[in-house]
């Protein structure tokens, strides 16, 4: 591996995790996740939602239990790799477990298609596992190679839902209490009738609303939150 790619790769988020992986809508796939990779079967595993699902969040947890096993494990987006071309592929399959992340930025894309056959081949060449994001099923994401798309229609397909408002709801609290913050219902029912629908969105909010909180000193109180927010 070159001191370039020894570069790569997604800095794992600490809380990203499948203990703190929340919400009942997608609870579920994320248990079928966990459970597959408990076993010596080699298929690849492919995660499909649309943005804001969880993916990310999920392709990390796999690679910190994988770390916590003592296998070494290497998280990267695509956006990442773009703009080293196909050739930034080269010498992953060392790697026992291969995630990666918004495979869509590369679909269609004769040249990353064929580098990305290559890789499944020398990843399920050494006995290791790929594990791949995308939005839509193998199927239907519009691949131009075949055999890339026929290797993944084969392996393991895990869906993930749209987060409902209960999900956002529940998942807002537990961030909030992993940061010792306290939010009180009624602050939450607040900032959950004027924040945008978007999870990202809504975990983007708590972030800026902790940072003013620490600087201020003060609690998260409506009228606080109508300062810093604006509304």
């Amino acid at each position: 591996m070159t001191p370039s790619q020894l570069t790569l790769g997604i800095k794992l988020r600490d809380d990203a995790r499948f203990g703190n992986f929340h919400g009942a809508r997608n609870a579920e796939a994320a248990g079928r996740l966990s459970a597959a990779l408990g076993t010596d079967d080699p298929l690849p595993v492919v995660l499909c939602g649309d943005e804001d699902t969880g993916k990310s969040h999920l392709l990390q947890a796999v690679c910190h239990d994988a770390e916590a096993r003592h296998e070494s494990a290497i998280c990267i987006s695509m956006d990442e790799l773009l703009p080293s071309g196909p050739g930034a592929l080269a010498s992953l399959e060392q790697f026992p477990l291969v995630a990666l992340d918004d495979l869509d930025r590369v679909i269609g894309d004769p040249q990353w298609e064929e580098a990305l056959f290559h890789l499944y081949n020398r990843v399920s060449d050494r006995g290791h596992r790929l594990l791949v994001s995308m939005r839509e099923p193998p199927a239907v994401a519009g691949f131009v190679l075949p055999d890339l798309q026929s290797r993944l229609r084969h392996g393991l397909l895990i869906q993930l839902g749209t987060y409902r408002d209960d999900d956002r709801l529940r998942i807002l609290q537990a961030r909030a209490e992993q940061r010792g913050l306290d939010l009180s219902d009624e602050v939450v029912g607040f900032i959950m009738r004027r924040a945008p629908r978007r999870l990202g969105d809504l975990l983007a909010i708590l972030d800026r609303l902790d940072d003013n909180s620490l600087q201020a000193q003060r609690r998260l109180t409506i009228p606080f939150v109508k300062s810093v927010m604006g509304w």
